[in-house]
């Protein structure tokens, strides 16, 4: 048979950890075999000689269902649900997990992204303080990512950088606003060349997956800049 499915590595709570599968493997790019990963089953596209690919989606289902359900060894059902998409994504984002696979029902198997089915993510979204910027390389005049912090105690802590969701306008208005509150000792330790630091009296919105294990933001994005002045809750370790 050929089933198509996602390899996880679980925590105590029986959710997938990006971060646990990652350091399984050896760190990223690792070539480490992962003995604790198992993997869960969503779909299959072969079986005894017989191509399932054209069949629909919930009759390829029919066939895969029985085969594992009730299985808890490396291979696993990942189980379907038909009802209502919106609350389920809700659960699943309440429970921490980080999103749902949402695929259209009498659909044949396609490789590749497309209309038939979508990766739903839960999307996290916090305020940061904003301890300096790195000049962009590819566009004078503009900040190629800003280095965030968050408040640890009467402290802040770096927790990584963002460079995507700004639009080129954006992009050097924020290091001319930046520019005007430099300084020349950072207020966090940050190591990096061509680093320009700032005064962390500004704030920025970032949509983020999940946290590092060394304490950092997974694929954040920003979504626009605060200021003091607005009285944000600036997110708290």
């Amino acid at each position: 048979m050929i089933l198509d499915g996602e390899a996880v590595l679980l925590d105590d709570r029986g959710r997938s950890d990006f971060n646990a599968l990652v350091r399984s493997l050896g760190g990223r790019g690792g070539k480490l075999a992962s003995w604790e990963t198992i993997f869960y089953a969503f779909d299959i596209l072969y079986l005894d000689g017989h191509d399932l690919s054209r069949m629909s989606f919930e009759d390829r289902r029919a066939v895969l269902d029985p085969m594992l359900e009730g299985l808890q060894g490396t291979v696993r059902l990942s189980e379907m649900i038909d009802n209502d998409g919106a609350a389920l994504l809700a659960n699943a984002c309440d429970l921490g997990l980080e999103g749902i696979i949402a695929k259209r029902l009498g659909s044949p198997y396609k490789p590749g992204r497309g209309g038939d089915w979508r990766k739903i993510k839960c999307v996290r979204s916090d305020t940061f303080v904003v301890v300096g910027y790195e000049p962009s390389t590819a566009m004078a005049g503009a900040v190629g990512s800003l280095l965030l912090a968050a408040r640890k105690g009467d402290n802040i802590q770096y927790v990584g950088s963002v460079g995507t969701g700004f639009k080129h306008a954006e992009a050097r208005d924020l290091k001319q606003r930046l520019d005007a509150i430099r300084v020349n000792r950072p207020a966090v330790k940050v190591k990096g060349k061509s680093l320009v630091f700032v005064d962390p009296i500004l704030a920025a919105e970032i949509e983020y997956r999940a946290w590092t294990e060394d304490g950092k933001l997974r694929h954040p994005s920003f979504k626009g800049l605060r200021d003091e002045h607005d009285h944000v809750e600036v997110f708290t370790f």
